[in-house]
């Protein structure tokens, strides 16, 4: 067992951009203390200091062939620089492309020359742990090519992207066959514009509010918007954002009486996103009721906040030898799980797992559930939720 969290990185965006500067940034954070950012200081044992980045792999030549380290200010990368990053030693290899470059990015991004690196070897000689798969929206046939390339070097996965596989139950059983943990799919932020609504719609169900029109408009100036323009890539990310939401619902909503997605790409906002979220229902009395609300954040260093926890998180999965979708964390940090729960049960389950005290299929094996109450080790704020906890790991 290490006692660091070796990471490789698939697509050096944004998003790789801010969880690199992240882990410089809060490399000396005082455990003792509230650190703004953070969920953890030290999660399960790993301080942030813990992570070191092991590899890492574009296909833009703009990056391929530099230090990660300066790779992460170059080509269309355009996030808040809020760390001086020095080089890491981390070579970007050539990826594979597949279906990763879309209309619009071809358009601003040339493919570097040479063959595909050898994905399995350098994840070897790397000693990697977890492999961090930020590619662009809509990049299937890439996604699950790279998903392969994880399991024979026997490295575990955080699914970013709206590709499903920790949710579907193939690549689960894969990841088991392999003893390997995976956490998926498709990234929360910390404070985004889809655990914003689907808290509102949690509240308005328990609230006794009837939901009856909603929707959530997004645009931003970064290349994930630039590539969801080519409406064909943001079928699967519609179907996250929309199944993440509705699944805080008891009731079913007309296809017509919902729209949640990416609108636009303005790129003078660059790496800011700018969300509109609008709810109409009916209050006591059936007396009409709306919210209308607008988010703005920095896109990239949004999310890292939630990886910088889900690499950790997987670390702890290949220590305790546990397999497939880590499925508290997942139903925590992603919007397509494979179970979906509520957001406040999420955040139990996934505390509970940092603590040893479930493993990985804590939702999914109810026969190994026990009432909270009877729990000696779960507080008395957790018993009177009436909901249970998974007995010890998995074996």
């Amino acid at each position: 067992m290490s006692s660091k969290v070796r990471v490789a990185i698939i697509g050096v965006g944004n998003c790789a951009s801010s969880l690199v500067q992240g882990v410089e940034f809060y490399r000396n954070a005082s455990e003792s203390e509230y650190v703004p950012g953070l969920m953890h200081v030290n999660l399960g044992g790993y301080h942030i200091n813990d992570i070191e980045f092991s590899a890492a792999f574009d296909v833009d030549a703009e990056k391929v062939g530099y230090d990660l380290g300066e790779a992460i200010w170059r080509g269309q990368n355009n996030t808040i620089k809020f760390a001086e990053v020095g080089k890491l030693g981390v070579p970007v290899h050539r990826g594979m492309t597949h279906d990763g470059l879309g209309k619009y990015l071809s358009e601003v991004i040339v493919k570097a020359p040479g063959p595909t690196a050898d994905i399995v070897k350098i994840l070897k000689d790397t000693k990697t742990d977890v492999v961090v798969n930020y590619l662009p929206v809509g990049s299937e046939m890439a996604a699950k090519w790279y998903a392969e390339q994880i399991l024979e070097a026997g490295c575990a996965m955080v699914n970013c992207i709206p590709v499903f596989i920790g949710r579907e139950q193939y690549w689960r059983q894969r990841f088991e066959e392999r003893g390997l943990p995976i956490i998926g799919d498709d990234i929360k932020s910390q404070v985004g514009s889809t655990i914003i609504h689907r808290v509102l719609t949690r509240l308005f169900q328990e609230r006794g509010i009837e939901l009856e029109h909603t929707y959530q408009l997004n645009f931003g100036g970064n290349t994930d918007f630039l590539n969801m323009l080519e409406r064909e890539r943001l079928e699967s990310k519609k179907i996250s954002k929309t199944n993440s939401v509705l699944s805080q619902m008891q009731h079913e909503l007309g296809a017509d009486d919902v729209h949640i997605g990416p609108s636009d790409y303005v790129p003078w906002l660059k790496d800011r996103k700018w969300a509109h979220i609008r709810m109409e229902g009916r209050a006591f009395g059936e007396v009409p009721l709306s919210v209308d609300l607008k988010l703005e954040v920095h896109d990239s260093p949004n999310s890292a906040g939630i990886v910088i926890d889900a690499v950790r998180c997987c670390k702890l999965g290949l220590d305790r030898g546990l397999s497939g979708a880590l499925e508290g964390p997942s139903s925590y940090f992603m919007k397509s799980p494979p179970f979906q729960v509520s957001d406040e049960r999420a955040h139990e389950l996934t505390e509970l797992f940092i603590e040893g005290k479930v493993g990985a299929a804590c939702i999914s094996d109810p026969e190994a559930f026990a009432p909270a109450a009877e729990r000696r080790d779960v507080a008395p704020a957790q018993a009177a939720t009436g909901e249970g906890v998974r007995l010890g790991s998995e074996a």
